[in-house]
C-alpha cells in the first residue's frame, strides 16, 4: 500500500509496511463473535439442547409402545429443532453487526468488506457441519439405548447419501438465513421471513397444488421446502436434482447475490 497524507498534517502516513489481516484471523474472530454474547451463547446451547431432548423423547416413546425404528429415524427426527434454530444463527452472524453497531468498527478494522462477508458465510457452514456431528453422535447413543432397551436388534441403516443429504439441508437451511438477513438487514425481520418461509409458504404451496392442476405442476420448480424433501430419505433423482437447482435458485441464490450486494453498499452508522 503506498503512503497516503493524513489530513491535516504535513507529512505522509507511512503504510506500505503494514501487511493485511489474514483471513484465517477473520474466520476466527467471526466465529469467536458466534458465542461471546448472551444472545449467541444460549442459541448455540438452545439448539444442542433441544436436538438432545427430541431424541430422548423419542427413544422413550419407541421403547415403551415397543416400535420398530433404526439410526436414521433417529437423526433425521432432529430436522425439525435444526431447521428452526441453525438458520437463525446464519441470521444473527450478519444482522448482529448492525443490531449491536458494531459493523463500523468491523468495517473500519477490515475495509474489505467481501472478505468479512466470506468469513461470516464460512463459520455459518461450519457451525451447519458441527451440528451434523453432534446429531450423528447423539442418533448413534440413542440407537445403541434403543437397542439395549427394547429387546429389538439396533439397526444401523445410515448410508453416504442419507448424510450428505443431512449435511446439505442444514447448510441450505442456514445459508437461507443468512440470504434474508443479508437482504434484510434486520435480527427479527429476517428471522419472521424465515418462519415465514419455512412454516407459512409450504402450506400456501400444498393448498394450492391440492386445489389447482397446474399449480401442482410447476410447485417443485418453485417450492424450495417441497424440492428439499427427497434429501431427507436420500431418494434424489435426476429430475428432483434440477427442481432442486431451479427453487434453489429463486430462494437462495437471488436473495443472497442482492444480500451480499447490499452489504458491500450499505452505509455504516
Amino acid at each position: 500500500m503506498s503512503a497516503t497524507a493524513a489530513p491535516g498534517l504535513g507529512h505522509a502516513l507511512d503504510l506500505s509496511s503494514t501487511s493485511p489481516t489474514p483471513f484465517s484471523r477473520l474466520v476466527r474472530v467471526e466465529l469467536r463473535k458466534t458465542w461471546d454474547t448472551r444472545a449467541g451463547l444460549w442459541l448455540l446451547i438452545s439448539t444442542a439442547v433441544l436436538t438432545a431432548a427430541v431424541m430422548v423423547i423419542q427413544l422413550s416413546v419407541v421403547v415403551a409402545q415397543d416400535l420398530d425404528v433404526s439410526y436414521n429415524d433417529f437423526l433425521t427426527s432432529t430436522n425439525f429443532s435444526m431447521a428452526l434454530l441453525l438458520p437463525v444463527l446464519g441470521i444473527l452472524l450478519l444482522t448482529s453487526e448492525w443490531s449491536q453497531r458494531t459493523a463500523m468498527v468491523t468495517f473500519s478494522l477490515e475495509p474489505r468488506r467481501p472478505l468479512i462477508i466470506a468469513a461470516k458465510f464460512l463459520v455459518g457452514i461450519g457451525l451447519a457441519v458441527a451440528a451434523v456431528v453432534i446429531a450423528l453422535v447423539l442418533a448413534t447413543i440413542c440407537n445403541a439405548l434403543y437397542g439395549l432397551l427394547s429387546g429389538h436388534e439396533a439397526v444401523w441403516d445410515l448410508g453416504l447419501g442419507n448424510v450428505g443429504g443431512f449435511v446439505l439441508l442444514q447448510v441450505i437451511g442456514m445459508l437461507t438465513g443468512f440470504a434474508f438477513a443479508a437482504l434484510l438487514l434486520n435480527s427479527p425481520a429476517a428471522i419472521v421471513l424465515y418462519m415465514v418461509y419455512s412454516f407459512v409458504l409450504p402450506g400456501l404451496f400444498g393448498l394450492g397444488a391440492a386445489l389447482i392442476g397446474w399449480f401442482d405442476t410447476i410447485r417443485p420448480w418453485i417450492d424450495f421446502n417441497y424440492a428439499q424433501g427427497p434429501l431427507v430419505d436420500a431418494t434424489m433423482t435426476g429430475e428432483d436434482w434440477v427442481h432442486f437447482a431451479v427453487s434453489g435458485f429463486i430462494w437462495l441464490v437471488v436473495p443472497l447475490a442482492i444480500g451480499v450486494a447490499r452489504v458491500l453498499r450499505a452505509e455504516v452508522k
